[in-house]
């Protein structure tokens, strides 16, 4: 959607140091956002997108934080604020997974994963609410998933922490829809990164096979989607949960 301008908005994408994350604060750059680019562990390759929405023309603006951690968290929104005096998207993007069949699951992969994929994303929402209604207007964008709405063998932790974050989405629109914020959930499919490059061919053809369109999402999928939510266009849509998945689950 190139004709989409933002020009204007200051943006925290959670977990945008590489994958989805990376291409959203891109893509958000491009649209005329000042984007906030949130990372964990890899700061060279926050660095990496930072710099390259600077050499574009963007601004962009590294925020370590672990948001899964309530200090963090809020640091975070509180660093964006601080560096460009507002905040108007939020995108919850972080997320990990510990795939294992529930058997073999432990306390730890099940912990980790809800508390980064949904105690993050309700932490950052917290924190960033209170600057949306002041200026009554806002956009908080969750990167859920499509296994939170049809589950998948070997990922309990994960589809329930996808799930809850529809929930959430549903839940927290309806109580700031009258503030005009909005609220809107994603839930990609299999998106061609890291994880889905290494799957071995024969499951590659498999997963294929279950999905109409014959091809894997790119990231850019998903980066389009977001910029839509942002947009005018948007602005009477919230509670929604749009699957990026060319047509598996419909």
């Amino acid at each position: 959607m190139p004709g989409i301008d933002l020009s204007g908005s200051v943006a925290l994408v959670t977990g945008a140091s590489r994958g989805i994350g990376a291409v959203i604060a891109r893509r958000l750059a491009e649209a005329g956002v000042k984007v906030g680019v949130n990372y964990l562990s890899s700061p060279e390759s926050a660095e990496e997108v930072v710099s390259s929405i600077i050499s574009a023309g963007g601004e962009a603006l590294l925020v370590e934080g672990d948001v899964a951690q309530e200090e963090p968290a809020k640091s975070t929104i509180q660093q964006v604020v601080s560096h460009w005096g507002r905040i108007d998207i939020l995108v919850n993007n972080a997320g990990i997974n510990r795939d294992r069949l529930l058997l073999r699951m432990n306390t730890d992969d099940w912990d980790q994963v809800i508390q980064v994929d949904l105690r993050g994303a309700f932490l950052c929402t917290r924190f960033v609410m209170p600057h949306l209604i002041k200026q009554r207007s806002g956009r908080i964008v969750n990167i859920s998933s499509v296994v939170g709405i049809s589950g998948n063998p070997g990922q309990a932790n994960y589809a329930a922490a996808k799930a809850g974050l529809i929930g959430f989405t549903k839940s927290v629109a309806r109580e700031v829809a009258s503030r005009n914020v909005t609220v809107n959930a994603l839930a990609p499919g299999y998106i061609t990164t890291g994880m889905v490059e290494k799957l071995s061919e024969d499951a590659r053809e498999k997963i294929l096979s279950r999905i109409p369109m014959g091809r894997f999402g790119v990231a850019e999928d998903v980066s389009e989607a977001v910029v839509f939510l942002c947009s005018n266009g948007a602005s009477y849509i919230t509670g929604e949960v749009l699957t990026i998945d060319g047509g598996m689950i419909a």
